[in-house]
């Protein structure tokens, strides 16, 4: 697309489409939002403050998007398994939660393009000899995420082999488990373990656990935005928002906030 255009007007005209297809857009009456579905438990990209604002690195990615869109953002919360039967049940537009793009998520909805990266690793105390094969986890018990790309990663690698795969409807309720010692370790992305609970007094004594797990089929190649696969053009006004705000340097300032590594994809 020339970007000499004048991508606002453009944006509305694209959101006015998305939102009169006859086939699942969105109706004309939400023309001035886009209404995102998000689980707020894993910071830094999305979580509350402690007087319950929500806050993160997602957050004020999509903020800078309907700013950009001059739409209103509203957010509404979802348990993260939850979120794409949610999304295609139309309680919202698009989900913003740090969803990472596979291919068994892309037979259910669509993504617009890859925003970030980041690496997987597992946590666990310090010292310990850990490492995320099945042979060291065999007997062990690992906390994960429901729904996520960590929890499909370790039912199919590690369970086979004995290892006790166990998913959680929150990030903090893994998080608290670890510490109390009720699991042995937990495998998410690295920078919410790090962030999230190594930062904090929470995580005193643990650390990371071996490298990071790498596996482009089951662990995805980015993070984007899933939306209903029959809202394309909704789907190509975030994009071009995306794509404006990589280029004028909004979305590497935004993670300078809360990443110590380069994590946006260009």
């Amino acid at each position: 697309m020339n970007m000499n255009w004048n991508w606002n007007k453009l944006a509305t005209f694209t959101l006015c489409a998305a939102f009169t297809m006859a086939a699942g857009a969105a109706h004309a009456a939400d023309l001035k939002e886009i209404r995102f579905g998000v689980e707020a438990s894993y910071a830094p990209f999305e979580s509350k403050s402690p007087s319950g604002e929500l806050q993160g690195f997602d957050i004020d990615v999509g903020n800078a998007v309907c700013a950009k869109l001059k739409v209103k953002c509203v957010w509404v919360e979802n348990s993260f398994d939850g979120l794409i039967p949610a999304l295609q049940a139309r309680k919202f537009n698009a989900i913003n939660s740090d969803m990472t793009i596979t291919d068994q998520r892309r037979q259910a909805i669509d993504f617009t393009d890859p925003i970030y990266a980041i690496p997987n690793q597992m946590i666990a105390k310090k010292g310990s000899p850990l490492l995320p094969t099945p042979e060291s986890l065999k007997g062990k018990h690992v906390g994960v995420l429901q729904g996520t790309i960590q929890e499909t990663y370790a039912k199919a690698k590690w369970s086979p082999a004995g290892v006790d795969v166990v998913p959680y409807q929150t990030q903090d309720q893994i998080y608290a488990d670890l510490a109390s010692g009720r699991l042995d370790a937990a495998f998410q992305d690295a920078e919410a373990a790090s962030k999230g609970f190594l930062n904090k007094p929470q995580g005193a004594g643990f650390a990371f656990a071996g490298p990071k797990v790498d596996d482009a089929k089951l662990l995805g190649e980015g993070v984007g935005y899933g939306v209903r696969k029959n809202d394309a053009a909704l789907k190509a006004a975030l994009n071009g928002a995306l794509k404006e705000l990589k280029a004028d340097g909004t979305i590497d300032r935004i993670a300078a906030k809360y990443f110590d590594v380069k994590v946006v994809l260009k």
